[in-house]
């Protein structure tokens, strides 16, 4: 493939953004190579600037669920933005998204919209803490909350791929209060509460860890989190940015039956648009203004193109419940594929998540995930992404299935994997 227009954009994007882009990882700076700028797309297929084809297993990192283009939702989006596309004012569209997300994940008994998954989940915190009159979190290794300064520590994801957990900027203490555990590893919990056992007002995890490739919760763990939580009087928060709507209509919790205090969800819950909501049990999101004294605020929160995209995309999970089956059922038949083909690695998957890790380790926590041999992961992505197949560029990012994806896309996929993967390697 040719990727000509795309090195003149980047190289003429790096005067303006730092490193050619608006966020890191869409800098092939783990992979190596050009990234790939991308003009538009349409079901299961983006298109690039070159006219290059590909088979999107990114999703824009997971709300296209549906597809690119699903028409329902481009509808709803184009009719709500003949009548404005901001008011700083309450809609009736909120209200009507609202009612659709607590019907599908009951637990979220109150909730607030905001614009992103970062602000649902540093607002989550805030509210914890002024719930519970405590200052300290836990969160674990590997996991990835949005980049507020209290939460970029051992982050997973873009910090794994730059090689710098901590970022810089960030002051010592405003993190003095983040506590670090192990995903997965129910005996670092337990330690940090013995040792704090009145201090700690939350733990905030990913149900399904998302952000240092896919790894799934060990059996037992979420409940194991959902007692603790409970026994020391602590919020248990699930960070559903990745899961909500994906794992199933009612997300991870629903999935793995394990109920939280809180919830937080991004931007699937605006079909795509820039969206976040957090939300949980009803006195605790009393404490948040200008109810309670917990002050969190936005102009664009619950604005009326995110909420008619999410309400139209909502609305189409509900009436189709066989999409999550027929989703998993994609996802197995290509982790099916990877394992046959490719020798010395770990496939996890969860519903329509999955990741390849190289590594002969099981990866089941944030320091197996960094066994993964990142140089021939960058040989694979590229491989594939010659071939048509655009996955995540980063060891550490992880693929999403939509419904769009057909079966012709599935066994071409498999075909591409089985024909040359381990010749790249």
């Amino acid at each position: 493939m040719k990727f000509e227009t795309s090195k003149t954009l980047f190289e003429e994007s790096r005067d303006y953004f730092p490193g050619g882009v608006n966020s890191p990882v869409r800098a092939f700076g783990s992979v190596g190579g050009t990234p790939v700028f991308i003009k538009r797309a349409s079901g299961s297929h983006i298109y690039d600037e070159d006219g290059n084809e590909y088979i999107d297993y990114v999703n824009s990192w997971g709300p296209c669920i549906l597809g690119h283009g699903y028409e329902p939702v481009i509808e709803a989006v184009r009719e709500a933005c003949l009548s404005g596309l901001s008011f700083g004012a309450p809609t009736r569209k909120e209200l009507t998204l609202g009612r659709l997300i607590q019907e599908c994940i009951p637990s979220m008994e109150m909730m607030r919209m905001v614009s992103s998954g970062t602000e649902a989940v540093m607002s989550a915190i805030r509210a914890a803490r002024g719930f519970t009159g405590r200052d300290k979190i836990i969160k674990f290794k590997g996991c990835y909350h949005g980049h507020s300064d209290g939460l970029l520590v051992k982050a997973g994801s873009g910090a794994l791929t730059g090689s710098a957990p901590d970022s810089a900027g960030v002051p010592a203490s405003f993190t003095e209060h983040t506590l670090l555990a192990q995903y997965n590893g129910e005996d670092s919990v337990k330690t940090l509460f013995e040792k704090f056992p009145d201090e700690i007002a939350a733990i905030v995890v990913e149900p399904v860890a998302a952000n240092m490739g896919l790894v799934p919760p060990k059996p037992g763990f979420l409940q194991f989190l959902r007692e603790i939580a409970t026994r020391y009087g602590a919020v248990l928060i699930f960070d559903e940015v990745i899961t909500g709507f994906r794992m199933g209509i009612g997300g991870a919790q629903g999935y793995y039956k394990v109920i939280p205090d809180m919830t937080t969800l991004g931007k699937i819950a605006g079909g795509g648009m820039p969206m976040g909501v957090y939300g949980g049990k009803r006195e605790i999101m009393e404490t948040v203004s200008p109810v309670g004294n917990v002050y969190q605020a936005g102009t664009l929160s619950g604005n009326p193109i995110a909420t008619a995209a999410g309400i139209a995309t909502v609305k189409a999970l509900m009436e189709h419940p066989e999409i999550y089956p027929a989703l998993e059922e994609k996802a197995k038949k290509l982790t099916s594929a990877l394992k046959e083909t490719l020798p010395d690695t770990c496939i996890n998957q969860a519903g329509s998540l999955f990741s390849v890790f190289f590594s002969k380790t099981p990866v089941v926590d944030y320091d197996t995930a960094l066994t993964s041999d990142t140089a021939k992961y960058a040989r694979y992505f590229h491989y594939l992404l010659d071939h048509g197949i655009y996955t995540a560029p980063s060891q550490f990012e992880i693929l999403f299935l939509c419904a769009a994806h057909t079966e012709e896309d599935i066994e071409k996929t498999c075909r591409i994997i089985k024909k040359g993967a381990v010749n790249c390697l």
